[in-house]
C-alpha cells in the first residue's frame, strides 16, 4: 500500500510538473505575441504618422501657392517657412525646400522656440506649442505671418489654417477673421475646399 501511495504522489508530481512546464511555455508565446503585437502597432502608427505627414507637408506647399501677401511685405526670393516646436515632419517637408512659388522659392527653418520673427512668412506651429499658443500669436500680431497648424482648436484661436483627421483624411480648416487681420488675401478655390473658421476664442 505504501508502494503504491509514494507511485500515486510521484505520478502526481510528475504531471505537475509537466502542468508547470506547459504553462511556462503557453504563458512565453502568450509574451512573445503581445511583444510582436506591440512592435507591430507601433511600426504601424508610426508609418500612419509618417505618411499623415507627407500628405500635410504637400498641402503646405500647395497652400502656399493660393496666398497672396501684401506688396509691401517685402517677399524677395523666397518666401520663408519656419516650423516651431517639436517637428513631427521628419525629412516630409524638406522634399518642398527650394521649390518654385511663383517666381519665388520655398526655404525651410527649424526653430524649438518662436524668439525672433524676422524674415519668416509662413509660421507652422507644431503641437508642442500648444500650451505657448496665445504667447506665440500675440508676438505674431499685426504682421503678414501665414500662420498653420495641425491641433484641434488652434483656427478658433486665431491660427489661419489648421489641418484635421476626417474619415480618415487630412482636411484642414481656415480662420477667415484671422486671415484679414494678417492682410493676407486667400483664392477663393482654396476656400472652398476648406472648412470656415470665423471669430476668436480664448478656450
Amino acid at each position: 500500500m505504501r508502494i503504491l501511495a509514494e507511485e500515486i504522489f510521484r505520478l502526481n508530481n510528475r504531471h505537475i510538473k509537466l502542468n508547470s512546464k506547459y504553462i511556462k511555455t503557453c504563458l512565453t508565446g502568450i509574451v512573445l505575441m503581445v511583444v510582436v503585437l506591440c512592435i507591430t502597432l507601433y511600426v504601424y502608427a508610426d508609418s500612419q504618422s509618417k505618411a499623415e505627414y507627407k500628405v500635410k507637408s504637400a498641402f503646405i506647399y500647395n497652400i502656399i501657392n493660393f496666398i497672396e501677401w501684401p506688396i509691401d511685405q517685402g517677399i524677395n526670393d523666397a518666401i520663408n517657412l519656419c516650423v516651431v516646436g517639436k517637428n513631427h515632419f521628419g525629412t516630409a517637408l524638406d522634399s518642398f525646400e527650394y521649390n518654385t512659388i511663383g517666381d519665388k522659392v520655398l526655404a525651410i527653418e527649424y526653430v524649438p522656440l518662436l524668439q525672433d520673427i524676422g524674415g519668416h512668412n509662413v509660421v507652422f506651429i507644431c503641437p508642442s506649442e500648444k500650451k505657448r499658443l496665445k504667447q506665440i500669436l500675440q508676438t505674431l500680431a499685426g504682421t503678414n505671418i501665414l500662420t498653420i497648424g495641425d491641433t484641434k482648436g488652434f483656427a478658433q484661436q486665431g491660427v489661419i489654417i489648421n489641418f484635421y483627421i476626417k474619415d480618415e483624411k487630412v482636411r484642414f480648416e481656415i480662420n477667415v477673421d484671422a486671415a484679414k487681420r494678417a492682410n493676407l488675401k486667400i483664392s477663393a478655390k482654396l476656400l472652398r475646399l476648406a472648412k470656415i473658421v470665423h471669430g476668436i476664442s480664448d478656450k
